[in-house]
Parts: structure tokens; sequence; C-alpha cells
């Protein structure tokens, strides 16, 4: 199945709204532990690129009360959303949620142990734009971890993910999971994406849709 975009931004008043209600408890839950198993004891301040309503910065934030996130999207509506979910959690000493993206993020290199990304990269035209970013803010023995949806062999394989996954979810929650299917990256490209940026970083499957990224840079 060949690649096909969808729109880079999440702009929609309901796209985000349904994107914020679905329901990513188990795959968020399992990168925040994972994250924290495999570089927890190094985290104090956190950079996660597209952060969406802030489900993830939460999680992490009440998983380890010590370390500071800085949480960006580039969705004006995901911005307002996220930063609702941090008041309501009581959670604005640990997370700062800015409306930022890639590339181009005013941010100051070398100040994060960890950069972490999920279900962002398949809504880039191009990916490169982030591995350069990350390259650019990274020091060195800095943690990365980009986890995202891995582009399956055909429609019809994307479509039994879709109602695996989230068939009791809303119509447009699946239109938007299928559409993202068919624009996110195959595994071997995300490793030859990886090769061009010259960042030397583990890929693997971790699940029947989702390929993770991690290393020290």
């Amino acid at each position: 199945m060949k690649r096909v975009l969808e729109p880079e931004i999440m702009d929609d008043e309901a796209q985000a709204l349904a994107y914020a209600k679905a329901d990513f408890s188990s795959s968020n839950q399992t990168f925040v532990e994972m994250l924290l198993e495999d570089y927890g004891v190094m985290l104090r301040s956190v950079l996660d690129i597209g952060c969406g309503p802030g489900d993830i910065p939460i999680r992490l934030a009440r998983a380890k009360p010590s370390i500071t996130i800085t949480a960006l999207d580039a969705s004006e509506p995901m911005v307002r959303l996220a930063r609702e979910a941090v008041r309501s959690a009581g959670l604005q000493r640990q997370i700062k949620v800015i409306k930022a993206r890639v590339p181009g993020l005013e941010l100051g290199a070398g100040d994060y142990d960890a950069i972490v990304s999920k279900d962002l990269l398949h809504h880039l035209p191009e990916p490169a734009v982030l591995w350069e970013e990350i390259r650019r803010l990274a020091r060195k023995r800095t943690a990365v971890y980009v986890m995202d949806l891995f582009r399956p062999p055909t429609q019809r394989r994307a479509q039994e993910i879709v109602e695996s996954v989230s068939g009791g979810e809303s119509p447009l929650l699946k239109h938007d999971f299928y559409a993202s299917l068919r624009a996110a990256f195959t595994i071997d490209e995300i490793r030859k994406q990886l090769r061009q940026a010259s960042l030397s970083l583990d890929v693997e499957q971790v699940s029947e849709r989702h390929v993770l990224v991690k290393g020290l840079i």
C-alpha cells in the first residue's frame, strides 16, 4: 500500500475533541511504562513533541513527580485541550504546554534528558524535519523515544486494524485512524530516515500497529 498523506495539523475542533475522547489509554500507558523502564533513572527534564491532548505528559508526570515536561503541539485545539487537562490534573508546575511546530522550534539545545514523541511522525509530509530537530535539541546522552504507527501492507489490513482497535469509537475517529495508517511509514522507511539523519537508534515493532524508535544520542 502506497503512502497517502493526511493533514499535518489537526486544526478541526471536532477532530481534536474526538481524538481526546478516544480510548488510547492502553498504548499511551505502555509507552510511558516502557520509557520509564528503559530510561526512567535519568529523567529530569523531558520534551514531548506532538503532545496532542496531553495524556502522555500527564501519565508521565504522575508516574515520576520529580520530572518537568515541556509539551508541544502545532494544533491550537489540541493545545487548548492539553492545557485544560493539565489544569484539571493539577500538574501545571510539572507540565508546560506550548503551541509550536517542527521545524523551527524556538527552544535551546541541550536542555532535555529525553525527547519523546508518540503518533506524530506519520502526520509529517517530510519526516526529516523531526529527526533533524531531535539532533539539534539533543545533548550528549539524551534519550530518544519515538513511537508511531507503521503502514500496513494493504488497505484491507488497515481496515482490520481499525475495527480491532477502535471498532466502538465514533465514525469520525475511525476515519481518521484509517487515514493515519495509510499516512504512516513502513519500518524499513523509518530505518532509512534514521540512516539519512545519521542517527544510530534502535527500531522495533512493539504491537500490531506501532513501531518504536529508541536510543541515546
